[in-house]
Parts: structure tokens; C-alpha cells; sequence
């Protein structure tokens, strides 16, 4: 799953005014994945290519107990909301912030083959979606869809930022689902998949200075910078 797990982020956001800014939801939603893709780089978690190992996928996440455990997800998302407490001493921001972490773990059981662990041990588990493109394409979509016509329903702003950060999110997943398999795991995959999710953040951000949420009122609504 790759912009499904932005679903979350932009619930968060819809839910209540007091939520972390979108571009944080983003690096909450993906922040796992960024520890991972970073961990891979010096051989602390491992991932290679193995042609055909699910239909959608071709990468064996052979050996990730931190980042892609049921028990790692919760530290991480356990110190995200301590950062985000720490900064903002808003605990329903801090809430949210650790539940779009944690919420990673769970959407990569329904699509994942077994390679996901409960506490980084030898039992390994996943739904494997990914070998049931009719109904991983699908769900994917209808997720961020959902989430993302929520959000708008529950904020105001101009209609430019959300769609082009939406165009950018289905052009990413196009490249992901039909691009050309990679060859190898190495350096360049990674930093292309950070790239990826970096590219998405900064976008986020920018949306996020243009809208503002329904609830708001008064000087928080006199124009659209915020």
C-alpha cells in the first residue's frame, strides 16, 4: 500500500481543527516506511527484489522486526506523539499524530504477503492483498478517495493545492502499479521511494496554508494564509 496509508492523515485532519498540520499527518502516516527505507540503506532492515513474489509487488521484506513489527509501529508512534505533545502541549494533536503512525501497521496486514511480525519473531503475518490486484487497486483507491472527500467536506480553501496534491498522489500510484519493475533493493530505489514520500509531504504542507477547518471562526478565517 502506498498513498492508501495517506488515508488517515487526511481523516485526522478532517476530524477536528486540533490535529497536526497535514504535512505532519503525511510524515505520520508514512513514518514507519521512512525509518525503514532508512535502516535498509545501512543494513539494519533488509529487502530485496524477488520477481513475482506477489502479483503488485515484486520486493521481499524479508527482515524488518523494527519499523514493520506490530510492537515497533507502537513505539513509533508512541515517541511521534511525544514529539508532538512536547511541541504543540496539545494532547488531542499528540492523539491523532500517534494513531495515523500506528494506523500503517494495520493497512500493510490487508495488502502485505506474511512478512509482518507482532513483536520482531519468527511468526509472520499478512492478508496478501497483493496477490488480489481486483481488490487491492480498489480498496486503495476507494481509502484515500473516501478520506480525501472527507477532508474537503470539512475544510475550506481554494480547489487548486488538494487537487494538484491529488494528482501527484494517483501519478506516484500509477508509476507504483504499472512502472517497469525495479531491477535490485540498492541505494536508488530507496531514495527514490524517499523522494516519493518527501515530494508528497512538502505538498501537504502547502495545502495546508491555503485551507482552514470548518470549525474555525473568527480571525482564523479572514483569509486563506494562515
Amino acid at each position: 500500500m502506498f498513498i492508501g496509508h495517506f488515508a488517515p492523515a487526511f481523516a485526522a485532519k478532517a476530524i477536528t481543527k486540533d490535529s497536526p498540520r497535514l504535512g505532519t499527518l503525511f510524515i505520520a502516516a508514512q513514518l514507519v516506511d521512512w525509518a525503514f527505507f532508512a535502516f535498509a540503506m545501512v543494513g539494519i532492515e533488509k529487502l530485496r527484489v524477488v520477481p513475482g513474489i506477489t502479483k503488485m509487488n515484486p520486493m521481499d521484506f524479508y527482515h524488518m522486526p523494527f519499523t514493520h513489527s506490530l510492537l515497533g509501529t507502537a513505539v513509533f508512534a508512541l515517541g511521534f506523539a511525544g514529539v508532538i505533545y512536547a511541541a504543540t502541549r496539545n494532547a488531542v494533536a499528540a492523539t491523532w499524530a500517534g494513531i495515523v503512525v500506528a494506523s500503517h501497521w494495520l493497512l500493510d496486514l490487508l495488502v502485505h504477503r506474511p512478512d509482518l511480525t507482532l513483536a520482531g519473531g519468527s511468526d509472520k503475518l499478512g492478508f496478501g492483498l497483493w496477490n488480489r490486484p481486483e481488490i487491492a487497486m480498489p480498496l486503495e483507491l476507494a481509502l484515500i478517495g473516501l478520506a480525501f472527500w472527507w477532508y474537503m467536506r470539512r475544510t475550506k480553501g481554494p480547489i487548486v493545492p488538494p487537487m494538484v496534491l491529488l494528482a501527484v498522489m494517483l501519478l506516484l500510484q500509477a508509476v507504483n502499479w504499472f512502472g517497469p519493475e525495479p531491477e535490485s533493493a540498492g541505494f536508488g530505489y530507496l531514495v527514490t521511494g524517499l523522494f516519493a514520500f518527501g515530494l508528497l509531504t512538502l505538498l501537504a504542507y502547502w495545502l495546508d496554508m491555503t485551507r482552514w477547518h470548518k470549525s474555525e471562526v473568527g480571525l482564523a478565517v479572514a483569509s486563506v494564509p494562515r
